[in-house]
């Protein structure tokens, strides 16, 4: 007896889920833009080098970035979501307790960590150091990676302003760089050791000044 053939079309296999392969694929070019400016530096990280070590055609990342300085912010700002998360703590978060010294602290102690992990340190460091002879490259650094902290230390400062804690005349802006500018010349130049004693030494310097009390 003849076997007859089925009228019913075969099963379709899923089709891939290109969601999936874009976040694969976009993980592995921000670990590959991260790994080689670490090693061969920002000048000489090209989009055909994190092409070949992502494994993945040059074509990809131009669809998705302009420049190998919009895919290392980008890598980087997601390493620092990350370490976020990691964390179990809210992204651009400012505590506010009441005590403008205590949150500062915590904030700063927090950022010492982050500079200390390895995994952090390396990228931020090639992507500093270039950024002080490449002005482009620094005014980027500025506008898409501190610029949303700075903005949470001008709006924690102005809280304490209306508080009654800072002097009505201070420029948050200016008050700032009390705490950040010491912090980041120690770790970029290696003039001394960061840590949380540092930072908090810092903030008590600042908010209570040098002269007699």
């Amino acid at each position: 007896m003849a076997v007859q053939k089925s009228t019913q079309p075969a099963p379709r296999k899923p089709a891939p889920d290109s969601t999936r392969r874009s976040e694969k694929s976009r993980r592995a070019i921000y670990d590959a833009a991260l790994a080689l400016v670490v090693e061969v530096g920002y000048p000489k990280t090209t989009i055909e080098g994190i092409a070949a070590r992502a494994g993945v055609g040059k074509q990809t990342i131009y669809r998705w970035w302009s420049s190998k300085a919009d895919v290392l912010m980008e890598a980087f700002l997601d390493l620092a979501e990350q370490s976020v998360a990691e964390a179990g703590s809210e992204p651009y978060a400012f505590p506010d307790t009441g005590d403008l010294a205590a949150d500062i602290k915590a904030v700063l102690r927090a950022t010492v960590d982050e500079l200390r992990d390895p995994k952090f340190e390396a990228p931020s460091r090639a992507l500093a150091a270039e950024g002080v002879v490449n002005e482009e490259l620094g005014r980027e650094l500025v506008a898409k990676l501190m610029q949303p902290s700075l903005d949470l230390y001008i709006a924690r400062l102005r809280a304490a302003q209306e508080a009654g804690q800072v002097r009505p005349e201070i420029d948050p802006r200016i008050a700032l760089e009390f705490f950040i500018s010491p912090l980041a010349q120690r770790w970029l130049q290696h003039t001394g050791p960061i840590s949380h004693e540092y930072t908090d030494t810092l903030v008590d310097y600042a908010l209570h000044g040098l002269a007699p009390r």
